[in-house]
């Protein structure tokens, strides 16, 4: 892919000056924010803000998060540097996450309750030749168990507790990034499967969409992005 050599530099600024300078040390994932061009996951005339550190809206009352959230919660992840990692991802929105999880791991398993940001993701992502992503539309709190269990699993939509399904899909030994709290803020948890027992331990404090459906909020509501 070809493309201007300011959008490259708005990257490279974005990571020393976001990323780099709030302890995101881990070099693939420095490398994949580098690489990955934020401004094609959002709407043409938000291209000037894309790597500005703050989240933007997407429609549907769904934005993409601030690009410090995307690498915190990718490193908190801790996906080993093999290459042979399965995560799951709850709420594709618009693909920005997955695309960056895309470089790091062997395949994602993305889940998106609204078809149309669905099938704008896909879109990006093919565009990008981003080949290891599966995305189908359906409610995130069910997981997708048919292709789990997952080494890691990432939550990109605020839930009240923690959806039994997501849990009962981690491998034992894998993690789970999620927000859980109130809608307007939550605590993002790290959760490690150790045998039969979840060991969770807080992160920090964050703003996300809700996770809507049976193990989520009933109806719909603005709310933030992390950030």
């Amino acid at each position: 892919m070809i493309e201007d050599a300011a959008w490259v530099q708005a990257r490279a600024k974005m990571v020393q000056e976001q990323l780099v300078a709030r302890e995101i040390h881990d070099p693939r994932i420095l490398e994949a924010m580098g690489h990955i061009p934020r401004h094609l996951f959002v709407d043409h005339d938000l291209w000037p803000k894309a790597y500005e550190d703050g989240p933007l809206p997407i429609g549907y009352n769904q934005t993409i998060s601030q690009p410090y959230i995307v690498a915190f919660m990718t490193q908190a992840l801790q996906v080993p540097a093999d290459g042979q990692t399965v995560v799951l991802e709850i709420g594709t929105g618009s693909g920005y996450q997955t695309a960056i999880l895309s470089q790091l791991v062997r395949k994602v398993y993305s889940v998106e309750r609204i078809d149309a940001l669905a099938q704008r993701a896909r879109q990006t992502l093919t565009w990008l030749k981003i080949d290891n992503v599966e995305i189908k539309v359906s409610d995130g709190g069910y997981g997708w168990p048919e292709k789990g269990p997952y080494d890691a699993i990432i939550t990109t939509a605020a839930a009240p507790e923690l959806p039994a399904p997501l849990s009962l899909q981690l491998k034992d030994g894998g993690r789970l990034i999620i927000p859980i709290g109130p809608r307007k803020r939550q605590v993002l948890f790290e959760l490690q499967r150790q045998g039969n027992k979840l060991f969770k331990r807080k992160l920090l404090s964050v703003a996300f969409v809700p996770l809507l459906g049976e193990h989520g909020w009933a109806g719909d509501e603005d709310a933030e992005a992390a950030g």
